[in-house]
C-alpha cells in the first residue's frame, strides 16, 4: 500500500491580498522542493534568496460623520464645599444646555476632573483656597452641530474649550481601502525596481504592515480613546460647511496605511 507521502502532492501558493492557499492533488511523490524555492504561482517562481524589498504608502482623504467636543469648566473658591458647589452648578447647566439641542445622555460624559488646592506661599504651604477643573466630553452625529453645541455650552458656564475633534465612524472601512492601495504601490515599485535592474518580480515573499505609536487618550483626559486612531482635523477648506455661528470647519480627516513587502527576482 503505498504511503501517504507518495500519494499526495503538496502545492503552496500565496494569492492576491496575502492568503495562503492549500492544494492537495493525488499522484506520484515529488520531490523535495530547493531550499530556495517558496514554490510556483502559475508561471512565476519565487527565489527567496533573490529579492526585492519595497515599502508602499497611501493616504485617504474623508469626511468625517462625528466630531467630539472636550469642553471644561475651572472654578476657584475658598473652601473645598463652595468650589465644588459652583463647579457642578457650572457643568449641570452645560449638560442640560446640550440636551435641550437633543444630545442624548450616552453622548455625554466627565473626562477629567481635578481639585487642588491653591497655595499662597510653597514654604509655608499655606492654602488660600481651591481650584476644580471639570471637563465634559460631548459626542455629536451630527458635525453640523459642532457650532450650535459649542456656543450653547458657553453661554450655560463653560470656560474653556479643550479640544474639538472630527472623525468618521466608518473608519475599518477606510483604512482596508488604505491598505489595498498602499499594497498597490509596493507591488508597482517593486515592478519598477526589479525591471531598472533586469529582473522581474515573482511571488510574494513577505508582507507587512508598518506600525506607529499613537496617543492613547487626550493630554486632559481618555474621552478620545475611541477615535485615537484617526487625526485631529487640520487644514480646513473654505469648500467645507461652517457653521453660521463659530468659524468651525469640519474639513477632512486622513486615514493612512503603509506596508512593506519582499518579492522574489526572476
Amino acid at each position: 500500500m503505498k504511503s501517504l507521502s507518495q500519494i499526495l502532492t503538496t502545492t503552496l501558493s500565496v494569492i492576491a491580498g496575502g492568503i495562503v492557499v492549500l492544494h492537495l492533488t493525488w499522484g506520484q511523490a515529488s520531490p523535495a522542493l530547493p531550499v530556495a524555492l517558496a514554490e510556483s504561482n502559475g508561471d512565476k517562481v519565487c527565489d527567496n534568496t533573490r529579492t526585492v524589498q519595497v515599502s508602499g504608502a497611501a493616504a485617504i482623504n474623508v469626511t468625517p460623520d462625528r466630531a467630539l467636543l472636550q469642553l471644561g469648566v475651572t472654578s476657584t473658591a475658598p473652601t473645598p464645599e463652595e468650589v465644588e458647589a459652583e463647579n457642578t452648578a457650572a457643568i449641570k447647566s452645560i449638560i442640560a444646555a446640550v440636551r435641550q439641542l437633543g444630545v442624548a445622555d450616552k453622548d455625554i460624559a466627565t473626562d477629567y476632573y481635578l481639585v487642588q488646592p491653591i497655595y499662597v506661599d510653597y514654604e509655608t504651604m499655606r492654602i488660600e483656597g481651591y481650584r476644580i477643573s471639570n471637563v465634559v466630553g460631548i459626542t455629536l452625529d451630527d458635525v453640523s452641530q459642532t457650532g450650535e453645541v459649542l456656543i450653547a455650552a458657553l453661554k450655560a458656564g463653560a470656560n474653556e474649550v479643550r479640544e474639538v475633534q472630527f472623525y468618521t465612524s466608518q473608519l475599518r472601512r477606510y483604512r482596508d481601502e488604505a491598505r489595498k492601495l498602499a499594497m498597490q504601490a509596493a507591488t508597482e515599485k517593486a515592478a519598477l525596481l526589479a525591471g531598472a535592474a533586469g529582473a522581474e518580480t515573482g511571488c510574494v515573499v513577505n508582507i507587512s504592515e508598518n506600525s506607529w505609536s499613537y496617543y492613547n487618550g487626550s493630554w486632559w483626559g481618555g474621552r478620545d480613546r475611541a477615535t485615537w486612531s484617526q487625526n485631529v482635523i487640520q487644514n480646513a477648506t473654505s469648500e467645507q460647511p461652517m457653521s453660521d455661528e463659530t468659524p468651525i470647519s469640519v474639513g477632512q480627516i486622513v486615514v493612512r496605511a503603509e506596508v512593506s513587502a519582499s518579492f522574489g527576482l526572476e
